[in-house]
C-alpha cells in the first residue's frame, strides 16, 4: 500500500512537473552520449553533445521563468539535429535515427497541451516532419561509409542506448498520459458528486431540500408496497420576531443550530428544510409511539438548548406535527399535509408542543 502510494505521488510530482523532468532527462540523455562519445573517439559528437547539455541547462532556467514554448521548440529542434549529424559522422550502425521517434510522444503530449483548438495543426506538422527527416536521413544516408569510425561495441552501445531512450520515451509519456487522465476522470467525477449534492442539500443548513427529500419519499410510497414510517413537519416559533429583534444573520446561525440538534438527535432520518424555518423529518421504520418519543426528545433538547450569537443566547422553540403513515396516504403531499396540520394546530394552541393525533 505504501509502494503504491509512493509510485502515485512520484507520478503526480511528474505531471506537474513535466516539463523540467522532461528538460533534466534529456540533458542526462546527452550526458550519457557525451562519455560515449569520448570513449569511441568520436570528437565532433562529443563537442555536438556538449552543445545539447548546454541547451538543455539553459532550458532548466526558462522552466523555472515558466517560458515553455521556446523549451518545446529547442527539445524538437535539438534531438531533430543531432540524429541526423549522429547519422552523418558514424552512420545507421550508432542508432541515432531512433532518437527521431523518441520525441513522438514528446510531439503530442506537451503539443497538445501548447497547442489549443485552431493551432493543433502544428502537432500534426511536427509529427509529419520528424518522420520526413527520418525517411530523408535514411535514404540519403544508407549504404554510405561513414565519417567516423567507431569499434563494433561502441556501436551497440549507442544502438542499444537510442533503442532504450525511444522505449523510455514511448513507456514514461504514455503513463503519465493515462495517469493524469485517470485523474482528471477521478476529479470530475467527484465534481459531479459534489455538484449533485450541492443540488439536493440546503446551503445554511446542509440539511436536504426538497429535490433531495421528495424522492426519498416517493420510493417509500410506491403503489403496492406497505413501509412503516413517520412524518414529523415542524416550524420555529416566532421566527419572524428573532430575526425583526437581532437580525437576519441571528435568524440563519438559529436555524444552523436547530439543525445540528436535529441531527444530532435523529442520527440517520432524512431530514429536510422545507421553506423557511419548516423542517420535515422521516422517521423510518418507526411507529408512532417511537416516533413521539424522539420528537419530543427533539422539542425539549430545543427548548433547552439557547441559540448563541455574538454571546447572546437566543432562546427557542418549536412546534412539531407528527404523523404515521396509513393506507390512507397515497402521495407524498398527503401525508406532509397531514403534519403540517397538526404542527398548524399546535401553533393555535399554545406553540412549544408536539401533536400527533388527528386535529379534524
Amino acid at each position: 500500500m505504501k509502494l503504491k502510494k509512493l509510485f502515485s505521488d512520484l507520478l503526480h510530482l511528474l505531471i506537474h512537473n513535466s516539463f523540467p523532468a522532461t528538460v533534466l532527462v534529456m540533458g542526462l540523455v546527452h550526458l550519457a552520449l557525451l562519455l560515449i562519445t569520448l570513449a569511441a573517439g568520436a570528437i565532433p559528437l562529443s563537442v555536438i553533445n556538449v552543445v545539447s547539455v548546454l541547451a538543455y541547462v539553459i532550458c532548466v532556467f526558462l522552466c523555472r521563468a515558466d517560458i515553455i514554448l521556446p523549451v518545446y521548440w529547442t527539445i524538437l529542434i535539438e534531438v531533430t539535429v543531432y540524429a541526423v549529424l549522429s547519422t552523418y559522422y558514424i552512420g545507421h550502425g550508432g542508432g541515432s535515427h531512433f532518437f527521431l521517434f523518441s520525441i513522438v510522444p514528446i510531439i503530442i503530449y506537451f503539443g497538445l497541451f501548447l497547442f489549443k483548438k485552431r493551432r493543433l495543426w502544428i502537432v500534426g506538422l511536427s509529427l509529419t516532419a520528424d518522420f520526413l527527416v527520418f525517411a530523408l536521413s535514411y535514404i540519403f544516408f544508407y549504404g554510405k561509409a561513414p565519417i567516423i569510425s567507431i569499434s563494433d561495441k561502441a556501436s551497440k552501445t549507442l544502438t542499444i542506448f537510442s533503442a532504450f531512450a525511444m522505449f523510455f520515451s514511448m513507456v514514461f509519456y504514455n503513463v503519465i498520459y493515462i495517469y493524469r487522465s485517470r485523474r482528471e476522470v477521478l476529479d470530475l467525477e467527484r465534481e459531479n458528486e459534489q455538484l449533485s449534492a450541492d443540488a439536493n442539500n440546503d446551503t445554511l443548513t446542509e440539511l436536504l431540500n426538497r429535490r433531495g427529500f421528495l424522492p426519498l419519499l416517493e420510493e417509500l410510497m410506491k403503489e403496492g408496497e406497505e413501509h412503516h414510517f413517520c412524518i414529523a413537519f415542524l416550524d420555529i416559533d416566532n421566527f419572524k420576531k428573532v430575526n425583526d429583534t437581532f437580525g437576519h444573520d441571528c435568524g440563519d446561525e438559529v436555524l444552523r443550530h436547530i439543525s445540528r440538534l436535529i441531527r444530532k438527535e435523529l442520527h440517520g432520518c432524512a431530514i429536510c428544510r422545507w421553506g423557511g424555518e419548516e423542517i420535515i423529518i422521516l422517521l423510518n421504520d418507526t411507529d408512532l409511539r417511537i416516533a413521539r418519543q424522539k420528537m419530543e426528545s427533539v422539542r425539549s433538547s430545543v427548548a433547552s438548548t439557547p441559540t448563541v450569537f455574538f454571546n447572546t443566547r437566543v432562546p427557542v422553540t418549536i412546534t412539531i406535527g407528527l404523523v404515521e403513515n396509513t393506507a390512507t396516504f397515497k402521495k407524498p403531499n398527503d401525508i406532509i399535509q397531514a403534519a403540517d396540520e397538526r404542527m398548524y394546530y399546535g401553533k393555535q394552541h399554545g406553540k412549544n408542543i408536539l401533536i400527533s393525533r388527528a386535529v379534524r
